[in-house]
């Protein structure tokens, strides 16, 4: 990756006139591993991470291990046991050639994010990640949760349920959720990103149509940036309670108006785990920068 934003971003932080906002925050956005960031990566159960299947379509994935099974190795370079479950649409995304991932670390019970973009290659552990672009965001719309530890009776890998639009059953999943994460595309790289509101701020316009208000953030337009060049796109909802997980696969768009802007996403693919994450959580506490769901 070529300095701190690609094209798409810096044409969208213009169309929203955040430029100086955005230039300010760039020298945030590094190539190293800082060693408050290693100790954060190294204390979480969990990393969402964004890639493209082999044929092309791109999905958000949740990976887990006792704490300590991300780590830093170096100070470029992250190193992930167990790798990608079988079972997972990414599970062969991951080639020694080198495939392009996008990152977030995310501990619900501090409200503290960090995102890692790079190159990912198998490893005997799992596979390694070079890092190109880390950094760390404001808790802005995340939700707070305690862990309640892990469900020892999971079976060891999930019976994935694909389909093409969302089930009754997963349109209440998604109009429930409180937070989703979106893994996005560019020439550049890959980028994972956080999505969080009150219940409902998520709306199901049909089985094969999303839409969601984007709402203030740190002016970078990393996510928006991406889908301005290249309309693929992944979501993944998690049900912190039970652990199934919900997997999209799609395209989308953002549309500014008067009012603000709204991001739309087309189904194309959607792959539900029952019991695909061990872990479980709290009830949440909402998070005070929540705007009421329209």
């Amino acid at each position: 990756m070529d300095g701190a934003y690609n094209q798409g971003s810096i044409d969208v932080q213009a169309r929203v006139g955040v430029q100086d906002r955005a230039a300010h925050i760039a020298p945030s956005i590094r190539p190293g591993i800082r060693p408050i960031a290693a100790a954060f990566l190294e204390a979480q159960p969990m990393l969402m991470i964004g890639a493209a299947d082999s044929g092309g379509r791109v999905w958000a994935s949740l990976l887990t291990g006792a704490p300590g099974f991300t780590r830093a190795t170096g100070p470029h370079t992250v190193s992930v046991a167990g790798g990608i479950p079988a079972h997972d649409p990414l599970a062969d995304a991951i080639t020694p050639d080198g495939t392009p991932v996008g990152t977030l670390a995310l501990d619900p019970r501090t409200r503290r994010r960090m995102r890692l973009n790079g190159t990912a290659r198998p490893s005997a552990r799992g596979f390694t990640i070079e890092a190109e672009q880390v950094f760390s965001n404001c808790p802005k719309y995340l939700q707070k949760r305690e862990w309640y530890g892990s469900d020892p009776t999971r079976p060891g890998t999930g019976t994935v349920r694909y389909g093409e639009e969302l089930t009754p059953a997963q349109v209440r999943h998604v109009r429930a959720a409180d937070t989703f994460f979106v893994a996005s595309v560019a020439s550049d790289g890959v980028d994972t990103s956080h999505r969080g509101g009150n219940p409902g701020f998520v709306r199901v316009d049909a089985p094969r149509e999303l839409s969601w208000r984007d709402y203030p953030g740190n002016a970078m337009f990393l996510t928006l940036g991406n889908l301005e060049s290249d309309g693929r796109a992944g979501l993944l909802f998690l049900d912190w309670e039970t652990g199934t997980t919900l997997q999209l696969s799609g395209l989308a768009h953002t549309e500014y108006g008067p009012e603000g802007r709204v991001t739309r996403f087309r189904v194309a693919r959607t792959a539900e785990t029952p019991a695909g994450s061990p872990l479980r959580w709290s009830p949440p506490e909402y998070s005070p920068s929540n705007p009421a769901a329209a």
